[in-house]
């Protein structure tokens, strides 16, 4: 049934074209307008309280209503509320970022540069490193590997990265030059009896195959997610970044990585590449930067890339990149904000219990439902992948759409849910939440889950 004339979802029906949305559906069906936040829920403009299982795109690690942020946003936007940082122009909220970021590294580096947004900043540091490598003498060292099922963002070189169907279908995308490896997912794509040390070596084998047949004179960087996060909460096996790592390093080819989900304590540590073992050349953030208050995304380079940069800046006279918005003045004091939180509250401590009930119940309640294959995650981000054969590891008619009727589903249940790629259901909840609201939010998704089980029977949807 349409909606009300009038109302806010005719409205956008009418007047707005969303992001990741079926638009012939959404003229029927249209959206869930949201109206405000409070803590780890949000309520829509019907009154109707969710709670936020994805703490919005992975964003939200305060939660919807932190009277700090706001304050920090109104103080700067008082103080100046914009400035840019074009032509060795800087100002105080972007050098106290910087510096914070710098000091919190997993590993050592030396400069950061701002954008917008996730997408923004792995674009960003994809021309960093086509600039070094022309600057330096290295002008055939350009492809770049990322992995199927891999996430980078949705601009026509992040989305080159992207290693899903969807966002290259009717785009003409990927662009040359951009290539895709196998996905760490043991569940998945392991050998009969293969074991997760095997499968990693087997991909680390692959990778460095593909070095060699494109020829590492002409292959620049490897990009990974820790976590793989939009492909699924994928986990790779505990060795699978050591030999990567290995690889990598053997044919001097730069690892890009992206924590634009896994950073600021979402896996448990402060970083993901501490939880996995990695040691980037780059890192790309975004999302809890700011706890997405207002959008801020960073890229951080070593030594050795800026050096290449420099050299590159001082033979034309600049260097030729850079957005109006590269550290705003208002994002970045939100963002200096959120780090001081995450520091006073001791956030870390609180992922690593609160992390540990989420995974424990959502493994006691779920492991052995009949439509879930596999439960995977660590601290506070979890996928639950729906079967329809679960001896045989096979996923529901991708036609069918069951994770996404089971998002529906717990909307009329009060929780948000994400479904991606396989029928997986992501949970990333705000890093605020309680042991209790855990409960709570796997309490809806248990229903719901239950509720959709009795649709796939009833229906009798089948694997693909």
């Amino acid at each position: 049934m349409n909606p009300p004339r009038n109302s806010n979802a005719a409205r956008d029906i009418a007047y707005a074209l969303h992001p990741y949305t079926d638009h012939k559906a959404h003229l029927q069906a249209g959206p869930v307008v949201i109206s405000r936040g409070q803590g780890v829920r949000v309520y829509d403009d019907q009154g109707k309280e969710y709670i936020e299982s994805v703490a919005g795109l992975w964003c939200a690690s305060l939660g919807f209503d932190n009277e700090r942020l706001v304050q920090a946003a109104a103080a700067q936007m008082r103080k100046l509320p914009f400035y840019h940082s074009f032509t060795a122009k800087s100002h105080e909220p972007l050098i106290d970022l910087s510096e914070m970021l710098i000091e919190r590294a997993p590993v050592t580096m030396s400069k950061v540069f701002f954008a917008n947004s996730g997408s923004e900043a792995n674009d960003s540091a994809i021309k960093m490193i086509w600039y070094m490598n022309n600057a330096i003498g290295r002008p055939e060292k350009k492809k770049i590997i990322a992995r199927l099922k891999g996430y980078h963002g949705i601009t026509l070189a992040a989305a080159s990265l992207t290693g899903l169907p969807a966002n290259h279908k009717l785009f003409d995308l990927p662009l040359p030059g951009f290539h895709h490896v196998g996905t760490p997912h043991h569940y998945h794509n392991a050998l009969p009896g293969e074991s997760e040390d095997a499968f990693a070596t087997r991909l680390a084998e692959e990778l460095d195959a593909r070095i060699v047949a494109e020829g590492p004179e002409t292959v620049a960087a490897f990009w990974a997610e820790p976590i793989m996060g939009a492909g699924g909460v994928i986990l790779p096996p505990e060795t699978y970044f050591p030999k990567i790592q290995a690889v990598l390093k053997k044919h001097d080819v730069l690892f890009v990585v992206d924590e634009v989900i896994c950073g600021f304590w979402r896996t448990g540590n402060y970083w993901g590449s501490q939880t996995l073992g990695i040691e980037p050349d780059i890192l790309v953030c975004a999302k809890a930067l700011s706890a997405s208050y207002l959008p801020i995304s960073a890229v951080m380079v070593n030594e050795r890339v800026f050096q290449g940069i420099a050299e590159g800046s001082s033979s034309i006279g600049t260097w030729g990149h850079g957005f109006t918005y590269s550290g705003h003045p208002v994002p970045a004091a939100v963002a200096i904000e959120t780090l001081k939180i995450y520091d006073e509250m001791e956030i870390g401590k609180h992922v690593q219990r609160v992390g540990a009930h989420m995974q424990k119940e959502l493994r006691r309640r779920f492991a052995d439902h009949p439509l879930v294959g596999e439960v995977r995650g660590t601290g506070l981000i979890a996928g639950v992948e729906l079967v329809a054969d679960k001896a045989a590891k096979k996923n529901f008619d991708p036609a069918q759409k069951v994770g996404i009727r089971l998002t529906k589903i717990g909307e009329q249940n009060g929780v948000i849910l994400r479904a991606m790629t396989n029928d997986s259901l992501g949970f990333s909840p705000p890093l605020i939440i309680t042991e209790e609201e855990i409960d709570e939010m796997l309490n809806r998704f248990g229903k719901s889950l239950d509720e959709i089980t009795v649709t796939v029977r009833r229906e009798s949807i089948a694997a693909v």
